[in-house]
């Protein structure tokens, strides 16, 4: 039976003194190259990608290969070679291999935890989140590949036996985040994998290093080298190709939704040679809202509100980036968040008395510093909105409040550590509020009232919503996530469903 993995208590000295230990080992490895790997070769390119350590950008934590449009087409060509050997292994087997890393993930979490910590300027707390979280993907997703390779039941007509099966698609091209560089890479690149596809993994520039750990860990699993590729380089260059090759069968994005609708758009066009229609799973973004009612617990409703807003400083597509609080208790849930938010400490990622870390890259502190001047004209300040003064790509946790629903912030996705927060005049005002939007990603609703609980149940449209706690830590198996509108195809990471988007089902009729 599927379980959680637990994660660790680094309050708890003996946990403690293990991650510093990690942190050290890994700090030891900076600056090491990686190479591509295409077919079970490894290979150099000419150019390199440096990525670097956000809370002291002086640091690189990895020289990594900018692959070519040619090294693109050369790992989906690859992939497409290897892919009938491989769909032909036993999924017993697949399942196998993907129950062996997991156990490599836990025996080495720590590890990933530091390399999370200095590429990704993730907190302590935060990396070892995600690095269960990629546990979880892989323990879960082997069990559901089991459960759908044993025949579901049919409707058997009189002398006939009738079945059907399911069978991998061909050559997968993922295209992982910089936000979650180990769990979402994990999770997208195993499904395809388990369900008997051959994949191409294409890593964030931002988090490269990750990507080349994770590879290390299929190999140690038992994954034949040709079973998938290692392909970094920018997205402008590597993207497309590997998008539009004719031999790509499958495309999984998560990022942007200027580049996931790209994705979906270039996949939609047939090339020469294509016999398929291409699959996108694209998850994008959201603007996703907390619903705070005067019949709310404002205690917690602070607290999951500001989880929700700052942690990992606001870059998780499940972020709460509105607020939209009952007018009879704005003043009062206002004064108290705002409090909360002015203890918040910010500093490098490695120092767990830190709960804000660094934003990924100075591109991304510049973006983040912008919005948060259109929000000074759109609302009022009452908490952060200053540069943080540090070598890192630090911002300070901002609140802009009374702002309206035609404001930029409180439309746009802004990635980063800024939360608006807008009055709602009564409940079916506040749903209005939450629905004013193109995203519908994640949302949340703190009330004690069951009718108002019944009516965002039916109402509040996005694709993961909770009550009475944070919009963000969606878990594997209780929480399949994904999101409506232009937050994606739903997907449903982590559920039941999932798998089913890496296969086909075949029919087969016998006349006895």
């Amino acid at each position: 039976m599927f379980q959680n993995e637990p994660y660790a208590d680094f309050s708890q000295p003996g946990n403690r003194s293990a991650m510093r230990e990690a942190l050290a080992a890994v700090r030891a490895e900076f600056g090491r190259e990686y190479e591509l790997r295409i077919a079970g070769a490894r290979l150099k390119t000419a150019e390199k990608l440096r990525s670097l350590n956000p809370s002291w950008p002086g640091e690189v934590v990895g020289v990594h290969q900018k692959a070519t449009a040619s090294e693109a087409g050369r790992a989906v060509e690859a992939a497409a070679a290897f892919f009938p050997e491989w769909s032909r292994t036993s999924a017993e087997r697949r399942a196998e291999l993907l129950f062996n890393a997991a156990r490599i993930l836990r025996r080495r979490k720590l590890e990933f935890d530091a390399w999370l910590v200095f590429e990704a300027g993730k907190t302590w707390p935060e990396a070892e989140a995600e690095t269960c979280e990629a546990i979880d993907f892989c323990d879960y997703y082997a069990r559901q590949m089991l459960r759908l390779a044993s025949l579901p039941e049919l409707v058997q007509l009189p002398g006939e036996r009738d079945r059907m099966v399911y069978l991998p698609l061909g050559a997968v091209v993922v295209i992982a985040p910089w936000n979650f560089p180990l769990a979402i890479l994990a999770g997208m690149t195993t499904a395809a994998l388990v369900a008997g596809n051959t994949v191409v993994i294409k890593p964030s520039s931002d988090t490269p290093t990750v990507a080349a750990k994770f590879v290390e860990v299929l190999l140690e699993a038992g994954f034949p080298e040709p079973s998938f590729a290692l392909v970094s380089g920018s997205g402008a260059a590597v993207g497309d190709a590997l998008v539009e090759h004719p031999l790509t069968r499958l495309i999984s994005f998560t990022g942007s939704r200027a580049i996931g609708l790209r994705i979906n758009e270039l996949a939609a066009r047939p090339r020469p040679g294509q016999m398929w229609i291409k699959r996108v799973i694209v998850e994008m973004g959201g603007k996703n809202a907390i619903i705070v009612d005067e019949e709310a617990d404002l205690d917690a409703a602070v607290q999951g509100v500001l989880v929700s807003a700052f942690g990992y400083q606001g870059q998780k597509c499940s972020a709460c980036s509105r607020a939209i609080v009952s007018e009879k208790v704005y003043d009062e849930f206002l004064s108290r968040l705002v409090s909360k938010v002015a203890a918040i400490k910010v500093g490098p990622a490695e120092d767990p008395d830190n709960y804000m870390g660094p934003v990924i890259s100075e591109r991304a502190r510049q973006a983040i510093l912008e919005y948060i001047e259109i929000g000074k004209r759109e609302g009022r300040l009452v908490a952060g909105g200053a540069p943080q003064e540090a070598p890192g790509f630090f911002v300070q946790p901002t609140v802009i409040a009374d702002v309206g629903r035609k404001a930029r912030i409180f439309q746009e996705e802004i990635f980063g550590p800024v939360l608006a927060v807008t009055k709602a005049r009564d409940f079916e005002h506040a749903l209005e509020l939450a629905n004013d939007s193109d995203y519908g990603l994640t949302g949340a609703l703190y009330t004690s009232n069951r009718g108002k609980i019944e009516k965002a149940c039916e109402g509040f449209f996005a694709g993961n919503l909770y009550i009475n706690r944070k919009c963000t830590g969606a878990m594997v198996g209780a929480h399949p996530f994904g999101g409506f509108n232009m937050s994606g195809t739903d997907s449903k990471a982590g559920g039941p469903d999932y798998l089913l988007q890496f296969l086909q089902a075949k029919s087969i009729a016998e006349r006895l």
